[in-house]
């Protein structure tokens, strides 16, 4: 194998684990049969959320996945694939479970990683209906809040009476 070649492909694989390491969320996806305008349309909403999709050879993220330790991800690397990162969780599943429903067949999920661990087709979907990290912190705010908000309605309700 030519020399320059095999240097390019470990640049390709020194990218994935680049990416891969700076991300929550690696999502896997069969996009057969999109459009040119579709795919635009979900890189564009991805990047609104802070995620990105791209296109390599399998074998490569295989590599990838060999130096990362995410040897389950192997099992969904079959066909013409889009691998999504994603650097909070829920965000880019979000966005690309929004899509395979609008897409149908063209669009598949596979499965991903969340946070180094592995999930099939309905851990992603289930991912994607989990709130973004504000709504997560939100809904801790809000039950942290909730003692003294009522402690307060109490003693106005005693002021109140006297």
């Amino acid at each position: 194998m030519n020399k320059n070649v095999l240097i390019a492909k470990q640049e390709i694989v020194s990218e994935i684990v680049t990416k891969a390491k700076a991300s929550s969320a690696i999502i896997v996806a069969e996009y057969r049969g999109l459009t040119v305008a579709q795919i635009q349309e979900l890189r564009r909403a991805l990047a609104a959320e802070h995620a990105s999709m791209n296109v390599y050879k399998n074998s490569l993220v295989e590599r990838a996945t060999d130096e990362l330790g995410y040897a389950d991800l192997k099992q969904v690397l079959d066909g013409p694939n889009a691998i999504f990162f994603s650097e909070e969780v829920s965000t880019g599943a979000k966005v690309l479970a929004k899509y395979a429903k609008r897409y149908g067949d063209s669009l598949k999920i596979k499965g991903g990683i969340f946070e180094g661990k592995f999930a099939d087709k309905n851990g992603v979907i289930e991912v994607s209906k989990l709130p973004n990290k504000e709504g997560m912190l939100a809904m801790l705010l809000s039950c942290l809040q909730a003692p003294v908000r009522q402690f307060a309605c109490t003693v106005k309700a005693v002021a109140d009476a006297k």
